[in-house]
């Protein structure tokens, strides 16, 4: 893929998953795919990760993932983002994160989530 093909196709993704479009975030996945979190370091199947899309989508309906840098690499793209939502209590909440996704034949086979521990716990009340 060329430098442009692989950022529209983050582009892609990100508006995927903030539209709530489970389908289409799973089509930006090879069947096989690890995604690995840095705060329990466990590598989760896709099906594992769309469970936690859909209690996303649940519990926080106005996400917006604020990006605040992309590049494409030989291989796929780095994203460092900041997740804004507003929590059901109506407090807001933000996140900050950084992916390196790594793919091929256009698709991602590797996506390593590096976020916040500390602003990730507002989410343990929602039941996460």
């Amino acid at each position: 893929m060329t430098e442009q093909e692989i950022l529209d196709f983050a582009e892609k993704f990100v508006g995927a998953i903030q539209s709530g479009d489970v389908d289409k975030v799973r089509a930006c996945y090879a069947p096989d795919a690890k995604l690995w979190h840095n705060t329990d370091n466990v590598e989760q199947t896709v099906a594992q990760n769309m469970k936690v899309l859909d209690w996303f989508i649940q519990k926080l309906p106005d996400r917006k993932y604020r990006v605040l840098r992309r590049e494409a690499l030989r291989d796929g793209f780095v994203q460092q983002h900041v997740l804004e939502a507003t929590l059901p209590d109506g407090a807001r909440w933000t996140m900050s994160a950084c992916v390196v996704v790594k793919m091929e034949n256009g698709v991602i086979t590797r996506l390593d989530e590096y976020i916040d521990s500390a602003e990730a716990k507002a989410l343990q009340v929602l039941g996460r």
